[in-house]
């Protein structure tokens, strides 16, 4: 069968077009290489035998100096779409300011910590996948870090009452 490559397309016979995926050696080709005052971070994730049992936990902050209260960023990030390709990204947005607790401190020193912007679970969580990198556009001065959760292999039946 013949193929020709057209721009993105594959002709393939009869069937039509059909869209072509990233060649392996070149994942990052899809994705805009820099939004507008935003630094790309790419997470490669390597190849696992049951990727269904991972969860990737994104953690997005910066270090920052703080007194005892828990400490957040303002800030939001939302998931966009690279038009053509159907793939996810991530984009963060930080608000000045930020969200703390306000404890009274006494007699305790400043300590450098990690703050970060808080999500909900299903901003926080993202199906591991190997195939595709994740990729979050963020602040120049914001980290993004990851980590990555595995289910207990073992299943357990809910009582009934």
């Amino acid at each position: 069968m013949k193929r020709i490559k057209l721009a993105g397309w594959v002709l393939t016979g009869l069937s039509g077009l059909t869209a072509m995926s990233v060649s392996a050696s070149e994942p990052l080709k899809a994705y805009p290489a820099t939004l507008p005052g935003l630094h790309r971070h790419v997470i490669q994730l390597p190849v696992l035998t049951n990727e269904d049992d991972q969860q990737v936990e994104l953690l997005i902050g910066k270090e920052e100096q703080v007194d005892c209260n828990a400490t957040s960023l303002m800030g939001t990030l939302t998931s966009e779409t690279v038009q053509g390709w159907g793939y996810d990204y991530y984009q963060v947005d930080i608000k000045p300011g930020r969200i703390s607790t306000k404890m009274a401190c006494i007699n305790q020193r400043l300590q450098k910590k990690f703050i970060t912007l808080p999500l909900n679970t299903s901003q926080r969580f993202i199906r591991y996948n190997s195939k595709l990198p994740i990729v979050v556009y963020a602040p120049q001065d914001i980290e993004v870090k990851y980590r990555v959760w595995q289910a207990n292999p073992k299943v357990m039946n809910a009582e009934q009452k």
